[in-house]
């Protein structure tokens, strides 16, 4: 049987790091992200699968209401959520796999994952 990925979080307030912490533990380990939807625009060289899944708002509203968000939030003025199904495929892989998300987010996470 193979081994199954554990899940694990970054967490923090826009600004604080995150990415800075992300980046130093890719460079030690092999460590899955995970890729956030949103429902803003793509900025300059991001690219749709691998920075964010861009998704529309009634996309978005249909991922909730389907169920299919670890966690979501809201933060001026559009969504961000962690995708259900790339998250459980890549821990069902064997990846450990890293949430680099915001406060509210992880408390939703932990709340579903003790």
């Amino acid at each position: 049987m193979s081994k199954k990925g554990i899940l694990a979080i970054i967490s923090g307030f826009s600004g604080a790091g995150k990415g800075t912490v992300v980046n130093r533990l890719l460079e030690k380990e092999s460590y899955a992200v995970s890729i956030s939807a949103t429902t803003r625009k793509p900025r300059t060289g991001e690219v749709d699968g691998q920075n964010y899944f861009f998704r529309t708002k009634d996309e978005f509203e249909k991922m909730i209401a389907n169920e299919q968000l670890i966690e979501y939030a809201e933060y001026v003025g559009h969504y961000y959520g962690t995708p259900k199904d790339y998250v459980f495929k890549k821990l069902d892989e064997g990846f450990d796999v890293i949430l680099e998300i915001e406060m509210q987010g992880a408390l939703k996470v932990k709340e579903k994952f003790p």
